[in-house]
């Protein structure tokens, strides 16, 4: 144990775990009965020991598998034999032990894992309840002025209210769209991709407009189909797409394609940010992870719209164009059109 390398064992384990248990081994083989208490007691605390060392559960297993093939090589190396009542009750003693580790293991990793998910889910509310609030204040300060007479709904202050109310909107609907990922079941049904595409350009063209940033879609041909929930991957495209109008330099372009083959099909958003930072790519889907100046936004879209595409069987990606900008492509199953499309 003490020439394990990962990972790499402690002083207190070498100098007291190991003989600890060798001695309730020694105890127990001398009395012919299990010591089921103690050795489970130790093996309890073992187990937390463990856990807090960073093992796996598999180097758990193994940790207990050492003990028992040192023992019979010691007794091939001293030529001491080893009956089989003393080995069912060797093999009985290291099952307790084992048993004993993994449960409490496997419990403070359940409650690891408990208490991580409890705090991102805070700080997911605790950002959504933030931003909500600074849309719809942007909205309210927005509508005071046009409600004094100074200006017209028709001019700049009304664009501003109308994309506070817009972004609030978007970023209720994706929350809604998220708690049908994780809580329920996503309803798919089979729907044109062209048809998603309109809906989405609908959506962001209003934003684009205020940045001044061209939003060009390349023909889509109206006998593509993906089966999916759409809210739920309507959500995940149209981040993608508000994402790409948020990072572009104005004046420029974001260019949307869609491409098939005979079983996929590919959405790829395109902007003109300059290129991704220094840096993995991968970063980018990580929660409240965000790239550029511009921090606006809870940092969850990207993460989000991940976990949505791979809900219904596909895959999110990004490639990098330095200098230029990123692609994003959503790759999806394709299937028949629906019947009703006709």
């Amino acid at each position: 144990m003490a020439s394990r390398s990962i990972p790499l064992p402690t002083r207190a384990e070498i100098d007291h775990g190991v003989p600890l248990f060798l001695n309730q081994l020694v105890d127990a083989l001398r009395s012919g009965t299990k010591s089921s208490a103690a050795i489970n007691r130790s093996a309890t605390l073992h187990g937390h020991d463990l856990m807090m060392q960073g093992f796996t559960i598999s180097q758990v297993v193994r940790d207990y598998g050492d003990v028992c093939q040192s023992i019979t090589e010691l007794a091939i190396e001293t030529q001491a034999p080893i009956d089989a009542d003393d080995f069912r009750l060797l093999n009985a003693c290291l099952d307790d032990a084992i048993a004993g580790a993994l449960t409490q293991f496997g419990r403070e990793v359940a409650l690891v894992r408990a208490q991580t998910d409890a705090l991102r889910e805070q700080e997911r509310l605790g950002f959504f309840a933030h931003e909500l609030r600074n849309l719809l204040n942007t909205a309210m300060l927005s509508y005071s002025v046009i409600k004094s007479g100074a200006v017209g709904i028709g001019g700049s202050t009304g664009t501003i209210m109308h994309r506070s109310l817009q972004a609030a909107s978007d970023l209720v609907a994706q929350s809604l769209a998220e708690l049908t990922l994780t809580e329920g079941t996503p309803e798919r049904r089979a729907i044109l991709v062209v048809n998603l595409v309109n809906e989405l350009l609908a959506s962001a063209i209003l934003t684009a407009d205020a940045s001044q940033i061209a939003i060009v879609v390349s023909p889509v041909s109206d006998d593509i189909a993906v089966e999916v929930d759409p809210i739920v991957i309507s959500s995940a495209l149209l981040n993608l797409l508000q994402n790409a109008v948020k990072f572009t330099r104005p004046n420029s372009t974001v260019t949307v394609r869609v491409e098939a083959s005979a079983d996929r099909v590919r959405i790829e958003v395109q902007d003109e940010c300059g290129g991704l930072p220094m840096g993995n790519a991968e970063d980018l889907f990580r929660p409240f992870q965000q790239r550029g100046e511009n921090r606006s936004g809870v940092g969850l879209g990207l993460t989000f719209s991940r976990r949505a595409v791979e809900a219904h069987r596909g895959h999110l990606d990004v490639q990098d164009l330095p200098g230029r900008g990123c692609v994003f492509t959503v790759d999806l199953p394709r299937v028949p059109v629906p019947a009703l499309a006709f």
